[in-house]
């Protein structure tokens, strides 16, 4: 994703995530590793195109 995103919105949507992967998946929440790797907008390409 994109920098910029609060520590408050990734600890958010990683309780989301694990929530998810827990039901969908039938594991533990101690199995369930949610990694954020912020990449700057002008490392991302669609189709050969910079978006």
């Amino acid at each position: 994703m994109y920098p910029g995103r609060t520590q408050q919105q990734k600890d958010e949507y990683a309780k989301a995530i694990t929530k998810s992967a827990v039901e969908i998946l039938k594991t533990k929440e101690s199995h369930v590793i949610v990694v954020f790797e912020d990449n700057p907008k002008e490392n991302w390409f669609l189709a050969g195109n910079q978006l």
